[in-house]
């Protein structure tokens, strides 16, 4: 996928009747459907079945099953309560009668309220400093190991540029925080909120569990550990757009057990909090055969 068109076609599912849906897959270097994926199909899903009136305040999901590139993924989506204000919806995915996903999420009609945010880190790096993926894929190359390299090699519909970049052939233990500078690639205008949310869930599921692995980089790589997200959770503030870079501030407070939890802020550049994301994922060393 070479930018944002290119994903909403990978997003955006068939309706086969009766609330249910079907969707395909597209690899981003993993051996299995990537999580942001049918994180965002499910939403596309449940979408359908709600008023143009509500948008999404909140997300709550389990991977149950790693899902097969080759075969097709059915949505099929519950729609548990309309009440005044909220509606919420059930979705579970399934791929030849298993279920590899089950998401709750939870719409509001637009309120007045207080507010109050957190704010945006004061001292960090502008997106013109750093280098993207495809940049150390091209200055950096022929130095990465195998796995990263095919991996930076893939194209994706955003753009990444870490705040932070390790040097992966001087292993060392670092903070169990990241901070990614994004960027979706594409035109961005006149997308729906319903759209950017979908996006905004599809990008959530990258760089989440490095922030995990940061604390034992002496001896944890992506290369001898197996990881999967386990559960994955969302919640939505404030519309945005997409026409400028936004911050992925992400932290772990603890690893333990061959499970790692990360929790993090989406800000636009200007500092507005978007979203708040929080992740389990499994983090279990390989044992060497």
């Amino acid at each position: 996928m070479k930018n944002v068109q290119e994903l909403l076609q990978i997003l955006t599912l068939e309706d086969i009747g009766n609330n249910n849906y079907n969707g395909v897959s597209k690899d981003i270097g993993s051996p299995n459907v990537f999580g942001g994926q049918v994180l965002a199909q499910s939403l596309n899903a449940a979408y359908r079945t709600v008023s143009e009136s509500r948008t999404l305040h909140s997300l709550h999901s389990y991977f149950l099953e790693a899902g097969d590139l080759t075969l097709p993924i059915t949505y099929n989506v519950q729609v548990i309560r309309d009440g005044g204000s909220f509606s919420t919806r059930r979705v579970t995915a399934h791929q030849n009668d298993k279920t590899i996903f089950i998401l709750a999420c939870s719409f509001h009609k637009k309120e007045e309220g207080y507010e109050h945010q957190k704010d945006i880190k004061k001292i960090i790096k502008q997106p013109e400093e750093l280098l993207s993926w495809n940049d150390m894929l091209t200055q950096f190359g022929d130095f990465l190991p195998s796995k990263m390299k095919a991996f930076l090699a893939i194209e994706r519909p955003i753009d990444f540029k870490p705040v932070e970049v390790p040097n992966p052939l001087e292993q060392k233990d670092l903070p169990p925080q990241v901070d990614v500078w994004f960027k979706v690639k594409g035109n961005t205008t006149d997308l729906s909120l319903a759209i950017k949310q979908q996006i905004l869930t599809y990008i959530s599921d990258y760089n989440i569990l490095t922030a995990c692995l940061n604390p034992n980089a002496s001896v944890a790589t992506f290369g001898n550990t197996q990881m999967a997200s386990l559960d994955h959770s969302m919640w939505f503030y404030r519309d945005f757009d997409f026409n400028d870079w936004m911050l992925f501030s992400i932290e772990s407070p603890n690893t333990y057990g061959a499970r790692g939890f990360a929790r993090g802020n989406i800000f636009t550049r200007n500092g507005t909090l978007v979203a708040s994301v929080a992740q389990e994922g499994l983090m279990r060393p390989l044992k060497k055969k």
